[in-house]
């Protein structure tokens, strides 16, 4: 028999070559790898090898309150502060900085008085390590902003979904153009067929109109016109109902203020601004210092990519800061108020008439209401609206469905036992207390 030879031969060397030069590409991989691990490795040596992910944790819960990393606050901008002083220097200046200005420290000195004197708090319970990390983040480079890739509108495959519309339109066009001419011609071609037959197309019968049938009907007349009147009456009952219910009413305010940042996202209690609706008759309008009290640390929004709030950009936002600014006479870069204040003029929303009487404090505090059952889901809002009719049939429909809280009240208890006695009732509403009563809401 003739020998042919292995047939596994040819597959033996191809795996061999296969996995020797794929040892290659490792080796040659991990040769290139080396020198930049060790060159990351030297750079965190040079920076105090501190951990930035570590830096950042402590930079937000101890500093960020007075730091930022490129902007003044309460305190400079930190970001490159290992490279302006020694690092001992700073160590000592973290720890205790008050005591390094006592000893008259050239740079200790000359910082606090850069800063308007302002007292550092001191962090005696930082170790070396920590400093470090907080270093280290701060040496990172500054992110630059992401570029969008994004074909610009009307172009690539935007442009090209265009012209396809267009050329269905057209189509559509040319189609009904063609049916309208052959509508003319077999209106053409039967006119010419009546008169070859000698019909008279244009000779009017003794037919009677629709509108000369309808009249002669007095039946159908009289009920045409009651159905007018009713309706008639039916939409202008509703029309004047309308007058002074002012649902959905959005007005711009001189300074944007979203309702989805501050009590949606951050969530702020509503009761930090309006604090009067707790004890007043009026929620009132949260003075400006109000909102000092985050802003003088809050210069510029930096809200996450992800958050749930699109509607404007980051300069938008920032820019409404800087109004805020302007009308409380704040001057961001010295870190004090100037006195020159403007006065911002904010549009009333919610609005009852005056010879309505409605307490906040007894809804907010003693029913326990919560602002969104009148003033809906303000969480979610951008821009605030009137949510609710705030009619008197929407207010009476709430006494009537609404229960008392009387857990825990004892203002309610002796009336409570007493009424539901009365009613035979194991809960009371608004309205079992009195609450549809005109005088109630009406003096």
């Amino acid at each position: 028999m003739k020998k042919v030879g292995n047939h596994t031969s040819f597959s033996r060397i191809l795996f061999f070559c296969l996995a020797l030069s794929l040892s290659f590409s490792f080796a040659s991989y991990a040769q290139d790898a080396a020198p930049a691990a060790d060159a990351g490795q030297e750079a965190a040596a040079s920076a105090g090898a501190g951990d930035p992910a570590k830096g950042k944790e402590l930079f937000n819960s101890l500093c960020a309150a007075c730091h930022k990393l490129d902007a003044k606050m309460t305190g400079p901008a930190l970001r490159g502060v290992a490279e302006k002083h020694d690092r001992e220097w700073l160590y000592k200046w973290v720890r205790n900085s008050s005591e390094l200005i006592k000893s008259g420290d050239a740079a200790a000195v000359k910082l606090f008085a850069e800063n308007n004197n302002q007292v550092m708090t001191a962090f005696p319970q930082l170790s070396n390590e920590d400093i470090d990390n907080i270093l280290a983040y701060t040496s990172e480079p500054k992110a630059e902003p992401s570029v969008s890739n994004a074909p610009p509108a009307g172009g690539g495959d935007v442009g090209a979904g265009g012209a396809s519309n267009n050329l269905i339109l057209g189509a559509l066009v040319l189609v009904l153009l063609v049916l309208i001419v052959m509508l003319v011609l077999v209106n053409s071609t039967l006119r010419k067929v009546a008169a070859a037959n000698g019909v008279d197309v244009s000779k009017k019968g003794n037919t009677v109109s629709f509108w000369q049938a309808y009249a002669r009907n007095q039946f159908l007349v009289l009920v045409t016109s009651i159905l007018l009147l009713l309706s008639g009456a039916y939409f202008l009952y509703g029309y004047l109902m309308q007058i002074g219910v002012d649902q959905g009413y959005e007005p711009i305010q001189p300074i944007h203020f979203s309702h989805k940042i501050h009590a949606g996202e951050n969530g702020i209690d509503c009761k930090y601004c309006h604090s009067s609706a707790r004890v007043s008759k009026t929620s009132g309008i949260p003075s400006l210092n109000v909102c000092m009290n985050c802003h003088k640390n809050i210069s510029e929004f930096s809200g996450s990519k992800d958050s749930t709030y699109v509607e404007y950009s980051k300069e938008f936002y920032t820019a409404e800061i800087q109004k805020l600014y302007d009308a409380v006479g704040w001057d961001k870069s010295a870190q004090q108020y100037t006195g020159k204040t403007k006065p911002v003029k904010w549009v009333r929303i919610h609005n009852l008439p005056d010879f309505v009487y409605f307490n906040h404090s007894q809804h907010v505090s003693v029913a326990g209401v919560e602002c969104q059952t009148c003033h809906g889901p303000v969480e979610t809002f951008e821009i605030m609206k009137q949510n609710a009719p705030l009619t008197m049939g929407w207010c009476i429909n709430c006494h009537r469905e609404t229960n008392v809280k009387v857990e825990g009240n004892d203002y309610y208890k002796k009336i409570h036992d007493e009424l539901a006695k009365k009613y035979g009732v194991q809960k009371l509403t608004a309205a079992n207390m009195g609450g549809t009563e005109c005088g109630k809401c009406h003096y």
